[in-house]
């Protein structure tokens, strides 16, 4: 696998976060991209096997850009400590997110903070079937994995045009709606990482599903 080589090579990166050293060690990102890239393609064509409504999402397309968005966050290093990716990617939000770096390495998926209209359809699938969501959340191997919902800010009343007395007004109350588990870096380095990922897909699938049906109803 790669990601010994793309540990190393955020290593000297962050310690020499510069273009002028990003320039002469141009060739060593691009392999190391093009070998991620190459590996996000194989989770790609794994992941479309499962979900016969996935999107299909090349390596190319799924992989950000490594370098911080200076325009608004000025104060950022010119580039990222970390290799994300977004597979089953019809927009920006929804997708199932891989990130491998130095600070953290995680897998996530759902809707953080989403804006008004996305959020306003999460909630009236909510009210209308959020039975169906409690059940996909409350399911004893979704929290061995991701322990719940991410915890994010949360309204302190109820939405406006639902009662305090819903019964789920602790769902709706959510701003964001999404999953995620750390990894440890020796998680990503052992040989099974690949598997390990496509159960944790399978498992946050149907918590994906809901949303999907959800903003798109």
């Amino acid at each position: 696998m790669h990601f010994q080589s793309l540990y190393q090579f955020l290593e000297q990166l962050q310690n020499n976060n510069s273009k002028e050293w990003m320039d002469a060690h141009r060739r060593e990102y691009h392999d190391i991209r093009d070998a991620h890239i190459d590996w996000l393609d194989r989770l790609n064509q794994k992941f479309a096997k499962i979900d016969k409504e996935y999107f299909d999402t090349p390596g190319k397309k799924a992989i950000n850009r490594i370098n911080n968005n200076l325009m608004f966050h000025p104060n950022k290093p010119i580039y990222k400590d970390h290799f994300g990716a977004g597979l089953d990617q019809k927009t920006k939000q929804g997708d199932f997110y891989i990130e491998i770096g130095l600070k953290q390495n995680l897998l996530a998926g759902g809707y953080w903070r989403p804006k008004k209209e996305i959020l306003e359809s999460i909630r009236s699938a909510i009210d209308y079937n959020g039975e169906e969501l409690q059940a996909i959340i409350d399911k004893p191997s979704f929290q061995k994995t991701f322990g719940g919902l991410y915890q994010d800010e949360k309204l302190k009343t109820a939405p406006k045009g639902y009662s305090q007395d819903h019964p789920h007004i602790n769902l709706l109350r959510h701003k964001t709606f999404a999953v995620e588990v750390t990894l440890s870096r020796k998680r990503v380095l052992a040989t099974d990482f690949e598997d390990y990922i496509v159960e944790v897909y399978k498992e946050m699938l149907p918590f994906r599903r809901y949303l999907r049906e959800a903003v798109t109803v």
